[in-house]
């Protein structure tokens, strides 16, 4: 993580780029409460596997973050229709295993974000789908 940045502070801005180090900037800081911060209060989040929203996803964000996992993301499309942008990026999550080992999980997530009214892009939907999911779709 960078030094000199101010986590307290990170906004999601509508450049697809900038939002993507900015998610990835407040997931690996660990702390759920900066990462929640990107969130609208009804933003729906399935990281957990099952959509949660409001104090259960906060709680749940907490608790993933507190075990210190690693996020990679790349940009694979952005699509903005005024107040709305939809996000698809492809992930790499590594997280702790309860054995002490690390895990390993691929997928495509797809975010919408929208624009408040005071101008500030948030979290509406987060939907990771980790590849298995993705074959068994297929």
């Amino acid at each position: 993580m960078s030094t000199g940045i101010d986590l307290n502070a990170l906004e999601l801005t509508a450049d697809p780029d900038q939002q993507n180090e900015t998610f990835l900037l407040a997931f690996n800081s660990y702390d759920g409460a900066v990462f929640d911060r990107l969130y609208r209060d009804d933003a729906i989040s399935n990281l957990s596997g099952s959509p949660l929203t409001g104090a259960e996803r906060t709680a749940k964000i907490t608790e993933m973050l507190a075990l210190k996992p690693s996020l990679k993301a790349t940009l694979r499309h952005s699509y903005t229709a005024g107040d709305v942008q939809l996000i698809v990026v492809d992930y790499e999550l590594e997280v702790p295993t309860p054995d002490g080992g690390r895990e390993e999980l691929r997928g495509t997530c797809t975010d919408v974000l929208r624009r408040g009214e005071d101008g500030k892009w948030l979290m509406a939907i987060d939907r990771p789908i980790p590849q298995e999911q993705q074959a068994a779709a297929a």
